[in-house]
């Protein structure tokens, strides 16, 4: 099987070529990424539990799904396609804002994306791919942010870099 490459892009995320995944993050370069953001009714936020086996951030707790475009794959593509591969469902998403980050891990890789924020509404359990996922469980965006002050060593780098720069953002901007 061929390595999954991502799209390389410059700071106004424009394509400037194609890499394998881990190729880009042992060299830290910047590429394009997307978190997806599922609320329901209760405006709780579907969290989900890495898998253990996952190469870096084994186990723990982040957004909904987030994941890589693929080349002339369009950011709500990407989202609804990688929703249903780890969560088992698909459900409309909303492109919300964008941004920059950089965080190393103790493995040597880099996350250093430009990340794409996708924001959905769902009712149902999910269906979560084992291989992907471990648990999955709602949260108020409260209880959320109390936690990672709390516990910050549950959480993915990522989504605590975007919990702290959007959460404003996110809880205005939900239904």
């Amino acid at each position: 099987m061929t390595e999954e490459k991502v799209i390389l892009v410059d700071e106004n995320d424009n394509q400037i070529g194609l890499m394998p995944k881990m190729e880009a993050h042992e060299k830290a370069l910047l590429h394009r990424a997307f978190s997806v953001f599922i609320f329901n009714n209760k405006n709780e936020l579907m969290l989900q539990q890495r898998a253990m086996h996952k190469y870096h951030s084994p186990g723990l707790w982040t957004n909904t799904c987030c994941s890589h475009q693929r080349d002339g794959e369009s950011n709500l593509e990407a989202g609804k396609r990688r929703l249903k591969e780890e969560m088992g469902f698909v459900t409309d998403l909303e492109e919300s804002t964008s941004f920059i980050y950089k965080a190393p891990f103790d493995n040597g890789l880099t996350e250093y994306e430009y990340d794409h924020i996708m924001i959905g509404y769902y009712e149902e359990e999910p269906k979560i791919n084992e291989d992907e996922v471990a648990d999955w469980k709602w949260m108020e965006l409260e209880e959320v942010k109390v936690d990672i002050t709390l516990h910050p060593e549950l959480y993915t780098a990522w989504f605590k870099i975007i919990f702290e720069k959007f959460y404003q953002f996110i809880n205005v901007n939900k239904q």
